[in-house]
């Protein structure tokens, strides 16, 4: 699976395209409100992330388990700290509804965890790269 994320910001105008395997959509993220770059910031976007991933796979893994899920809530926190410093102390907590019995739903939800990507991502991090620089003179 290939995915990327495109951001393009100028004064007043935010505009993110996100695509997998070639398939685009769009995200609205208002800018912010002085005119110039995203409302949300990059923490709440990877807070965003990992809940989202969990939910998502939840669904996946139930499926696979002939599990019928009906709701998933789920909720990530964490702290940064000065500028340039990681977050810490990223903690997430979720709640499942199913038709199954609660053993059954809670050891989806664990098994949910070790396969979430962007759980994965984090755990065991891999090399990140900057491969290419444009700057332009106006």
């Amino acid at each position: 699976m290939n995915i990327s994320a495109r951001i393009t910001n100028r004064l007043g105008e935010h505009t993110v395209t996100l695509s997998t395997d070639g398939r685009e959509s769009a995200l609205t993220v208002p800018s912010k409100l002085q005119g110039y770059g995203s409302s949300a910031n990059g923490g709440e976007l990877l807070f965003l992330a990992l809940a989202t991933c969990y939910c998502n796979d939840i669904y996946r893994e139930a499926k696979k388990r002939g599990i019928s899920v009906t709701s998933v809530k789920a909720h990530v926190s964490g702290e940064f700290g000065g500028e340039g410093e990681p977050a810490q102390n990223i903690t997430y907590r979720a709640s499942v509804d199913a038709k199954a019995p609660r053993e059954e739903i809670l050891d989806l939800m664990r098994h949910t965890d070790t396969v979430a990507e962007i759980q994965n991502t984090l755990r065991h991090p891999r090399s990140l790269v900057l491969t290419e620089c444009e700057a332009n003179e106006i």
